[in-house]
C-alpha cells in the first residue's frame, strides 16, 4: 500500500510583504536545455526592510542567476537572497525527527509512538516511554504522524529576499532567472510525392519541460542557434511525434534575427505544465519542389580502405529553403521524417534524418538510407611515385543501375586536402567543393553501367 504523509502543523506566515494574485508570466527557451524565465508580480512591501519569500520558482533554477527589479520604483533593492530548497519529503523529515517522538502506523493499523532512534532506509527503530525498542519495516508502514514541519523544511522551492524599499506601498516587480531542465527541438514531418519531386512538409516544435515548475498562460518565446554554454549542455532524450496530424492553418508563431540567433514567437499564451511534453505546429503545411540524389561516396564509408572498396549508394531528398521553392523561413535544426504513399494510397515511413540550422536560401539535404537496386565500387588502379613529394594515382568508380529508369549518382571524392594537387585526367567534369572534396555526376542507364575515371597528380 503506497505510504501517506500526515503532518500537524502551523506555518507562519513572514511578515513585512506579501505577494497579490497578479502575475505575468513569460518564458524564453533555448534548444540547449536551457531556460530563461520572467516573472512579474504585484508585492505589497512596507516602508523599511521587508522579508518576501518567493515561490513557484523551477526547482532547477541557477540561483546565481536571478535578477530582481521593480518596475514602479528603481529605489526598492534587494539586499540579501537565500534559494530554500530542502523540500518537505518522508526521508527529510525522518532526519530531521532522529531523536525526537513520532507516531507509525504499519498494515492491519498498528501504531507506534516512541523517540525516532534510527531509520536506514530498511527499518525504522522506535523507543517508546518505558524504554521498549520496536523495530518496524518500511515495507510495512503506510503512515506517519509528525507533531510540526521543522523549521527550514519548505513545501516549493523558494526565493527567500531582505528587500529594503523606501516607501509603503503596491509594487509591480519582476523576477528574471535562468533555469535548466527545460528544451525545445523541432520535429519536420514531410511527405514525398509519387515522383519524388515535391516535399509536403509541416514543422512542430516539441517542448520538454523538466524544470520542476510550471509556466500558466505564459508569453512563449524560443531561440534557434548555437549559444555558448561555460558548461556542456545536457542531452534530451529523444521524442517522437505520434502522428501525421496537420499543424495549424496558419502560422502560430513570428520568426525574427536575433543577435546571431532566431527568435520565434508564440502569437497566443500557452500554459507549459511541470513534466509535459507539449507539441506546437510551428508552420502549416507547404509545399516544397524536391529532388532525390543519389550519393556514392566510398572513401568516407571506408577510411581505411583497400584499393578495391564496394560502397553503399546513399539516397538523399534535397530541397531548398527558399520562397520560390516554397520555404523561405529559417529552419531550426531537428528530426524530419518522410512518408510516401504506396500503391493503394497507404503512407509509408521511407526514412528520417537531422537537419541542422538553415538559413533561408540555402539546401537541406536528408539522408533517407541506401539504395537496393544500385551498386558501386571504387578501385585505384595505378600509383605513381614521381620523386621527392610527387606522386600520381588514378582512381575508377563503376557504378550499375538494376532500376526500370534512369539516373544521375553523384561520386564524392576526398583528395588529400593538405596537400596541393591537380586533375590531370578525368572522364567526367568534376565540381570542387573544397580542397578536400570533389563531386562528379555519373548518368547511369536503366540495367546499365556507368564508369567514371579519373587521374589526381600530388605536389
Amino acid at each position: 500500500m503506497k505510504k501517506q504523509l500526515l503532518i500537524v502543523l502551523t506555518i507562519a506566515l513572514c511578515a513585512g510583504a506579501a505577494i497579490a494574485a497578479q502575475r505575468d508570466v513569460a518564458i524564453t527557451i533555448y534548444n540547449s536545455n536551457l531556460g530563461l524565465v520572467k516573472d512579474v508580480r504585484g508585492l505589497t512591501l512596507q516602508k523599511g526592510l521587508n522579508v518576501l519569500d518567493f515561490d513557484d520558482v523551477a526547482s532547477q533554477i541557477d540561483a546565481t542567476s536571478v535578477n530582481f527589479r521593480c518596475l514602479d520604483d528603481e529605489d526598492v533593492a534587494v539586499i540579501e537572497q537565500n534559494y530554500l530548497y530542502d523540500l518537505v519529503s518522508t526521508d527529510a523529515l525522518l532526519k530531521r525527527y532522529l531523536g525526537l517522538d513520532i507516531e507509525v502506523i504499519s498494515q492491519e493499523d498498528g501504531r507506534y509512538k516512541g523517540k525516532l532512534l534510527s531509520s536506514d532506509g530498511r527499518n525504522i527503530i522506535l523507543q517508546d516511554t518505558g524504554g521498549q525498542v520496536m523495530m518496524v519495516s518500511l515495507d510495512k508502514v503506510i503512515d506517519y504522524k509528525f507533531p510540526s514541519l521543522p523549521e527550514g523544511l519548505i513545501l516549493k522551492p523558494t526565493l527567500r529576499w531582505q528587500i529594503d524599499s523606501p516607501v509603503a506601498g503596491d509594487k509591480k516587480c519582476e523576477v528574471s532567472y535562468l533555469t535548466s531542465g527545460i528544451n525545445w527541438q523541432s520535429d519536420y514531418v514531410a511527405v514525398v510525392s509519387a515522383d519524388d519531386s515535391n516535399l509536403d512538409i509541416a514543422g512542430w516544435v516539441t517542448i520538454t519541460n523538466n524544470s520542476g515548475t510550471g509556466y500558466e498562460n505564459a508569453k512563449l518565446k524560443l531561440v534557434a542557434g548555437d549559444i555558448h554554454r561555460v558548461s556542456m549542455p545536457v542531452a534530451v532524450e529523444d521524442r517522437i511525434l505520434s502522428s501525421m496530424a496537420k499543424g495549424a492553418r496558419t502560422p502560430q508563431f513570428g520568426e525574427e534575427a536575433f543577435f546571431e540567433y532566431h527568435l520565434y514567437t508564440l502569437n497566443r499564451p500557452a500554459t507549459v505544465g511541470d513534466k509535459e511534453i507539449k507539441q506546437l505546429s510551428l508552420f502549416p503545411t507547404t509545399r516544397a519542389k524536391a529532388k532525390k540524389v543519389y550519393i556514392f561516396d566510398a572513401q568516407q564509408q571506408y577510411y581505411y580502405r583497400s584499393r578495391d572498396s564496394k560502397a553503399k549508394i546513399q539516397v538523399n531528398l534535397e530541397f531548398e529553403n527558399s520562397e520560390k521553392a516554397g520555404l523561405g523561413m529559417p529552419l531550426p535544426k531537428g528530426k524530419i521524417r518522410v512518408y510516401k504513399e504506396d500503391s493503394q494510397k497507404a503512407l509509408q515511413f521511407v526514412g528520417e534524418d537531422m537537419i541542422d540550422h538553415t538559413p533561408k536560401d540555402e539546401k537541406v539535404r536528408v539522408y533517407l538510407g541506401d539504395a537496393f537496386d544500385i551498386t558501386g565500387t571504387r578501385s585505384t588502379i595505378n600509383i605513381e611515385d614521381l620523386g621527392g613529394d610527387k606522386s600520381r594515382e588514378t582512381n575508377e568508380i563503376s557504378l550499375k543501375n538494376h532500376k526500370q529508369g534512369d539516373i544521375v549518382v553523384t561520386v564524392v571524392e576526398h583528395p588529400k586536402g593538405w596537400r596541393e594537387w591537380a586533375i590531370v585526367k578525368n572522364s567526367h567534369e568534376y565540381r570542387k567543393i573544397d580542397n578536400s572534396k570533389i563531386e562528379f555526376d555519373i548518368p547511369v542507364k536503366a540495367d546499365g553501367e556507368g564508369m567514371l575515371t579519373y587521374t589526381i597528380q600530388y605536389y
